[in-house]
């Protein structure tokens, strides 16, 4: 995805989540549970090919579920 593209954060934040969420040895499915979220909106978020759309307050109940800053899903990726 190209960086300039508005919709890039959208991708660079469910990548994140993904890459903590499997650090921290959660399936999917764990995430969505303890963010109240359904699997098929955690899949959407994680997704390459998905452009997902989420709120401010989205993040925040998934950082708390992660137990991390939401600064941490905006960093870069490799």
């Amino acid at each position: 995805m190209n960086k300039d593209d508005e919709n890039y954060v959208y991708y660079l934040v469910g990548q994140n989540i993904k890459r903590i969420r499997i650090e921290k040895g959660l399936k999917q499915s764990d995430l969505a549970q303890r963010s109240t979220y359904s699997l098929g909106f955690i899949m959407n978020i994680e997704s390459k090919k998905y452009l997902q759309t989420f709120a401010l307050g989205t993040l925040w109940t998934i950082a708390k579920a992660l137990d991390v800053d939401m600064a941490e899903f905006f960093r870069p990726l490799d």
